[in-house]
Parts: structure tokens; sequence; C-alpha cells
């Protein structure tokens, strides 16, 4: 797998004007038909899963795009009724730079979907990722965008983030972390990463995320729900993480430089906002409050699927 560069060279990644945030570039009526590069296997060889890491390369265009929006695909083909198939959101796995480190590729993690009818043993598979995930180099493929306006890195110097992710909702984060690491290198925030997967077997982009170890600031937390138990003997989800570092993270929590996104499966706030809770009444805080305020003041962030 190829790790984006630190330099940008190219022309269509030129410096953003304050507030600018390229969208639309592409649309559904106008794609732009870029070839792939690299179909690399994220998963283990055992994992009943199947992720990958699927670069494009978009040079030619004047696609460009920042950390934490989302790309379209167009799968070819029709649905049941004849219609072509709708557009599909991914979530950039790669910083704004891209993998070449010169804006010339953009980066999905994609998880191959399918799901069998209990009942009848029949094997109902996900259009769109399956198409993606069978792709190999050289073959084209339709891309729209970028969208998203809302899940951005805060502009704010030596802002703290907390990144609450579970599976492929790693995809953004791993932008983010390599534009603080790599472009802003003077920021002196501090970068909580919390990752939920079922085991190592899905440790998504491991050795890299682990890499950042080294930075003062950065702090990696696993969750392997099917490998690891709470002391209690209940299954170790992202949240019970949150939980174990409730007093780190509820001192950020009160500190206005904090923004906080989370990237996963639909449902996981339950939990996440359950722990939050917990944690505040045990220091005689209010964490509904805390969250409150935070969403008012447009530093908690939320994208599932």
């Amino acid at each position: 797998m190829s790790h984006p560069s630190e330099t940008i060279s190219s022309a269509h990644t030129r410096p953003y004007a304050p507030g600018e945030i390229p969208s639309n570039i592409y649309k559904p009526n106008t794609p732009w038909t870029a070839r792939v590069l690299e179909n690399t296997v994220l998963t283990a060889p055992d994992s009943p899963n199947d992720v990958r890491h699927l670069v494009f390369d978009i040079s030619g265009s004047d696609l460009r795009y920042l950390e934490g929006q989302s790309i379209g695909i167009l799968p070819p083909g029709e649905d049941a009724n004849g219609r072509p198939h709708k557009l599909r959101l991914y979530s950039i796995a790669s910083p704004a730079v891209g993998e070449d480190g010169q804006g010339k590729t953009v980066a999905l993690c994609v998880k191959r979907a399918n799901t069998t009818d209990p009942e009848t043993g029949v094997v109902y598979k996900g259009v769109c990722s399956n198409y993606l995930n069978d792709l190999k180099p050289g073959d084209e493929v339709r891309l729209t965008g970028p969208v998203g306006k809302a899940f951005l890195m805060p502009e704010t110097a030596n802002a703290n983030m907390v990144m609450i992710s579970t599976g492929t909702g790693i995809a953004p984060f791993r932008g983010f972390i390599h534009n603080r690491y790599n472009k802003r290198k003077g920021d002196t925030g501090q970068s909580w990463l919390f990752f939920g997967v079922q085991t190592r077997r899905e440790y998504l982009y491991a050795q890299e995320l682990e890499s950042y170890n080294k930075h003062d600031g950065y702090h990696l937390v696993t969750a392997f729900s099917r490998e690891e138990t709470t002391a209690d003997g209940r299954k170790m989800y992202v949240q019970e993480r949150l939980y174990e570092q409730r007093n780190a993270l509820l001192k950020l929590f009160q500190d206005p430089n904090t923004y906080v996104y989370i990237c996963g499966l639909r449902g996981m706030e339950d939990g996440i906002h359950d722990a939050i809770r917990r944690g505040a009444v045990e220091q005689g805080l209010d964490g509904q409050a805390l969250m409150d305020a935070m969403k008012a003041e447009k530093r908690w962030h939320v994208e599932v699927y």
C-alpha cells in the first residue's frame, strides 16, 4: 500500500481561501471517470469480513477535497426496476494531498456488504461494495463529489480532537491524523483515536495508525469486541474504552478547544453517550450538558451509516 507524501505540488491542490470548501465539482450527470491504481485487502486472510483500500487516479480532473468529505460512486448496471443504480457515498480515506502527496489520487475504505437471510439462506450482495471490491488496477470507475461540510477538521490552531470509530468509520480519521502530523506539524493539540472492531483480523491500517505513537499527544485506543472483555466480563466495545479514559476525556470536554468526531455504524452513539454520562456523574458533572454545549458550539460531529 502506498503512503501519502508530505509535499504538495499539484496545481489542483492549491491552498484554499478561508472558508472555501470544495463541493460537487462532479455531479451524477457529469461524473469523472477515474482509473483504479490499487485494490489492497486490509483484513486478515481468515477474517469473515472483506475490507479493501482502494486508490483511484484523479490526475487530469478538477477533483479536490478535504479530509472528512465523501465522494460518490456510480455503479454500473440497473436495479430490479430497470433504472440505473443510484449513487453511493463513501467517506474519503486519504488526506487532501492524496496517497501520492500530489493531490492526484483519492482513496476509499470499503467493506463488502453481503447479508444472508437466516430463513432461506439466500445471500444478498451489496451492489456498490461488491462492485468496488472486485475492481482491478486499470479498471475505470465513475466518481462524483466531493460532498460534506459538517465533518471537517477544525481550523482552530492546536485543537484537541477526540475521534471515535468502528470498522470502516476509521476512513476519515486516517486523513485527519496524516494532516495533523505532516501538514500541521506545529500543532500541539491532543489527538485521541478510539477504534473498535470485532477482532484483530479486522484491525484496519494497524501498522500505519500505530506509527503515530511516536508523537506527543497522540493516543490510540483499540477495542476488539470478540477478543477482549471488561473487568466484569462484558464484551469490550469502543464505549467501554471511552469509559476507561473518562478522566482524561472529561477534562478535554470542558476545554472549548476540543472537538469530537464519531464515525461508524448507526446506533453506536447511544453507548458513547451513556459512557460519557456515567463518567461525568462520578465527577459531579452533567455529561449530557457537556455534550449539548459541544453540539451547540459545532464541536460535536457525527457521521454514521
